[in-house]
């Protein structure tokens, strides 16, 4: 088979084979939609380790039925994501997807997976729209929106830490345009002001044109990226000579644990925020996290963690249906009333839009016992895509993008 067709995987393989499928039913049959090449192909790898810890510890049998996964790599372009949806819907007749992993992913393939009318289950690609003006009634998303952690860390960047003048810089692709949006609203609806916005491509190599380019006087710098380009913007930053001078404030991913490990005192007193952290100080994370260490000999991080909790929807799911995935309407039924009282990553309920409700932490990088972690510094539960505002009032404004909200208080 051709390297860029998919390479099918019976989880088993990977892990202890099993007996035949209960009650002489197929198996279910999944379709990973993940990135093995490219800038975005570390998150990738731990999407695959998430979704092939949660199927081995359940024996690779959820609701009583064998899993079978079918991978395959979407390279992180959006023409080829939408070929590899087709694929696995038209070729391996999936019942149902987990991915993508990038916004723009999610947003190529949008119009297909309605026509289509398969279940996907996104444990990364955050892009508002699809669960909010134009929600797509086949897609649930098991992790925040782009927005969601960052509204209420605006709001925290204003009021606690008492920030006037912040610049911006971001990935020039959805992710990093909608992070970005959604700091620079609850920061500027609460005193605060952007005073300077600087984008860069997502696959550069270099940021010290874009580092020279920020303004000394600033509070603090909001950075959102993805991939490995939190830990090179952190590097070169270091490395200009601002760390220490102006504080960094991080997105989730930017000083995500999939990278963090590789980073070193350049992150150190980094503050961000997200739905998740390997320090979340509950049971069944201190299990998750150990689970993750003695497998991959790393913290779960955004991408890890967002595939463990979309197998778990699944798991849910099945249950729910008595593991009769072939009644779609069911199934996705389910899926959209999937309730977590007590997570590893707290409590979870789906709103109406397909999107979960859910605790947002505020994070400080630190080291401790020799390795660097998301130290938890507040809790912020409940938190909705809306944030504080009203869906409706929400809703009627345009989406999340580069130009909106409209910067209105950039200097020269």
């Amino acid at each position: 088979m051709p390297m860029r067709a998919a390479l099918i995987l019976l989880a088993a393989l990977a892990l202890a084979s099993g007996p035949g499928s209960a009650a002489g039913k197929d198996p279910v049959r999944v379709g990973f939609l993940t990135v093995n090449s490219g800038a975005l192909a570390a998150g990738g790898r731990q999407m695959h380790e998430g979704l092939t810890l949660y199927l081995k510890q359940h024996g690779n049998k959820l609701a009583g039925r064998d899993i079978e996964v079918i991978t395959l790599d979407t390279a992180g372009q959006p023409a080829t994501t939408r070929t590899r949806t087709q694929e696995a819907v038209e070729r391996y007749n999936v019942h149902v997807i987990i991915g993508p992993l990038a916004a723009f992913e999610a947003l190529a393939i949008n119009d297909y997976v309605r026509q289509a009318k398969v279940p996907v289950i996104s444990p990364s690609a955050a892009a508002e729209d699809l669960t909010q003006r134009n929600p797509n009634p086949w897609f649930v998303r098991a992790v925040g929106s782009s927005a969601q952690f960052n509204q209420p860390f605006g709001e925290y960047a204003a009021k606690t830490l008492k920030y006037k003048r912040i610049a911006t810089i971001g990935d020039d692709f959805a992710f990093g345009h909608e992070t970005t949006a959604g700091f620079q609203r609850t920061f500027e609806d609460n005193g605060g002001k952007v005073v300077q916005k600087l984008w860069s491509p997502l696959n550069v190599a270099d940021y010290g044109s874009y580092i020279a380019q920020i303004k000394p006087d600033v509070d603090a710098v909001y950075a959102s990226f993805a991939g490995a380009n939190g830990l090179r913007f952190l590097r070169q930053y270091a490395e200009y000579g601002l760390k220490g001078k102006v504080p960094v404030l991080g997105n989730m991913t930017t000083v995500d644990e999939g990278i963090l490990k590789n980073m070193g005192d350049e992150a150190v007193g980094v503050v961000s925020s997200g739905w998740y952290s390997a320090a979340i100080d509950n049971p069944d994370n201190r299990k998750f996290v150990e689970a993750v260490r003695a497998a991959y000999g790393a913290d779960p991080g955004y991408y890890t963690a967002g595939a463990y909790t979309a197998a778990m929807f699944l798991d849910l799911a099945l249950q729910k249906v008595k593991g009769k995935v072939e009644d779609k309407e069911a199934f996705m039924k389910a899926l959209r009333s999937v309730h977590v009282e007590n997570g590893f990553r707290g409590p979870i309920r789906i709103d109406e839009y397909g999107n979960p409700v859910l605790n947002v932490y505020i994070r400080k990088v630190e080291r401790k016992d020799g390795r660097l972690q998301n130290t938890v510094i507040q809790t912020v539960p409940d938190v909705s895509q809306f944030w504080k505002y009203q869906p409706k009032e929400f809703l009627a404004q345009p989406v999340y993008s580069r130009d909106f909200p409209p910067a209105k208080h950039l200097e020269p």
